[in-house]
């Protein structure tokens, strides 16, 4: 499976159109905090777990079990690594006790979910799509578990059922279940369960174009360590996924997905978590500005220098 760089460059310049329709719909006030907050819980509750239980073909097929294992393995390595170096690099010498937890956040999730599953959708296709749904359960593992200890320092009971009741990780484990089993569903209910699931792409970008249109960017662009911060996400996640797959020479389409997911800005849950777990909410924010905004030129540039060949 190879990156045609060409239609890669024009399925990024599409989304750009969507993320400015966001953005202007943002400053026309078209949306409200009201509105992109149901709609962001709408998307993780109904129309992201739509288009993950849709991924999954109707025939079975040996080959495409081993991508969605392989993507769950090497998610779950992936995770393990950036967590390793994020608390290396970003300690409390560097951080000077500020905004420690949030750079960690930071480097290890990004924006898997909103921008990750229309743009791995647009490139790779369902062979793509499957090593993403392996790989989304190892995010969503460590997003709530792991993502939360950075802010809180204890699990509960109550949060680790979370994880298990997760409406993705559901939905990935039913697709799988009638995938393996060679069922399928009633024709109407395909249908139906396919056009909520086609709505996730244009909506999720729609979301991030509008939370772009509230950042005040002057005053974000002088914080130099938000900056270091992003940068180092943006181009050192990807060469560390690329590196560490590639070694333990995993399945081409699962290198190329996960490094492609691991060149995103860092995740929009950021600034959430932040609130509601007792974080710097502010600079939070305007760490996932800055980093969604840089990776318009980092993004492409990784993808020419690790998946271009």
């Amino acid at each position: 499976m190879q990156i045609e760089l060409t239609q890669f460059y024009a399925r990024l310049g599409s989304i750009g159109l969507i993320l400015l329709l966001g953005f202007l719909l943002g400053k026309l006030k078209l949306i409200s905090d009201t509105t992109n907050k149901e709609l962001t819980n709408l998307l993780l509750t109904v129309f992201m777990p739509a288009s993950l239980f849709m991924a999954f073909p109707n025939s079975y097929d040996e080959s495409l079990v081993g991508l969605f294992l392989s993507g769950l393995l090497g998610g779950a390595i992936i995770m393990f690594a950036l967590i390793v170096f994020a608390k290396v690099v970003f300690n409390k010498k560097w951080m000077r006790g500020s905004l420690k937890e949030e750079a960690q956040f930071a480097m290890i999730f990004n924006n898997a979910t909103f921008l990750g599953y229309p743009i791995v959708a647009s490139t790779f296709g369902a062979e793509g799509i499957l090593a993403y749904c392996g790989f989304i359960i190892s995010f969503n593992i460590a997003l709530f578990s792991y993502g939360i200890w950075l802010f809180k320092k204890k699990l509960s009971i109550k949060l680790l059922f979370s994880i298990i009741t997760n409406p993705n990780i559901i939905a990935v484990i039913l697709g799988m279940v009638l995938f393996l089993l060679e069922l399928s569903l009633p024709q109407f209910l395909t249908d139906a369960v396919g056009f909520v699931g086609n709505a996730t792409t244009p909506l999720s970008i729609i979301c991030i174009g509008y939370m772009l249109s509230q950042a005040k960017l002057i005053k974000v662009f002088k914080k130099w360590k938000l900056m270091v911060t992003a940068v180092i996400q943006l181009i050192i996640g990807p060469l560390i996924t690329w590196g560490i797959l590639t070694l333990c020479q995993f399945p081409t389409e699962v290198v190329q997905v996960c490094t492609l997911i691991q060149a995103l800005p860092t995740a929009t849950s950021l600034g959430l978590f932040a609130v509601k777990y007792g974080g710097n909410a502010a600079e939070s924010s305007e760490l996932v500005t800055i980093s969604t905004i840089l990776s318009v030129a980092t993004m492409p540039l990784m993808v020419f220098v690790l998946l271009g060949g």
